[in-house]
């Protein structure tokens, strides 16, 4: 704020030398609303950047709506699904799309097995060998290849002959076909819409983390993407403790 005029001053991240920022300040100062603010400068006056927000309250939503933006709310019953095997094969970045999908998927079998020493390295193994046999039709673009679900993960360990494949496999059960299978279903919602907003609001505890991993995973993907084609994304994470 001007300190004689009082007026507000407003910079444009993308010409600062770093674009990051924090929005600091104490219980109802504003932060949300000042994020709310840039958030809608972004949409009005830049119309090819992406706008991505990660919102664990569900205050970002109504304004995402009237933006006619796409909100994704993750909780069990919502019709909203995001599937966390989704790969994109065709980027030509330094780095192969299946051995980042490879890496994601272990850390989040970590999260599911749980436990203090985590994934043993047969286990580790046996899960990289059984992603790399559920996305070879993918790899090969054959015309039949579909998009696989946690289950044809959880599936492939079955068929293995190490029993610590079945113990991965016993772990991921409860997140394919029991209770929390929320994340086994295929994406349902426009992921390449302009503004995404995903809520985590009604998220229990079980399910906090392997969320949050998922979310993560998503918004790199998607800046990623973006990346790739010359578009900048711009990512709010609102509640950034939650995330810590």
């Amino acid at each position: 704020m001007n300190a004689l005029s009082h007026n507000v001053i407003m910079a444009d991240r993308k010409k600062l030398k770093s674009a990051n920022g924090l929005y600091l300040g104490s219980t109802g100062s504003g932060k949300s609303f000042a994020a709310k603010r840039e958030l809608l400068n972004v949409f009005l006056t830049i119309p090819k950047d992406r706008i991505l927000i990660v919102d664990p309250m569900g205050e970002y939503a109504p304004l995402v709506r009237r933006l006619g933006g796409q909100v994704i709310e993750i909780a069990p019953g919502s019709p909203s699904h995001i599937n966390p095997m989704d790969i994109q094969l065709d980027l030509d970045d330094d780095e192969s799309p299946l051995s980042m999908k490879a890496d994601f998927l272990l850390s989040l079998c970590e999260l599911v097995v749980g436990g203090k020493d985590g994934l043993q390295p047969i286990e580790k193994t046996v899960i990289d060998r059984c992603v790399r046999l559920i996305y070879r039709d993918m790899a090969l673009g054959l015309e039949t290849a579909k998009t696989p679900l946690l289950q044809d993960l959880y599936e492939e360990l079955l068929k293995q002959p190490e029993p610590e494949a079945r113990r991965v496999a016993t772990a991921l059960e409860l997140y394919c076909t029991g209770s929390l299978n929320l994340f086994n279903h295929p994406t349902n919602v426009k992921t390449d819409s302009r503004v995404v907003c995903i809520v985590l609001k009604n998220m229990g505890e079980n399910l906090r983390k392997i969320a949050m991993h998922i979310t993560n995973d998503f918004v790199t993907s998607a800046v990623n993407v973006n990346f790739h084609n010359g578009i900048s994304t711009w990512c709010y994470f609102d509640e950034f403790h939650i995330l810590l």
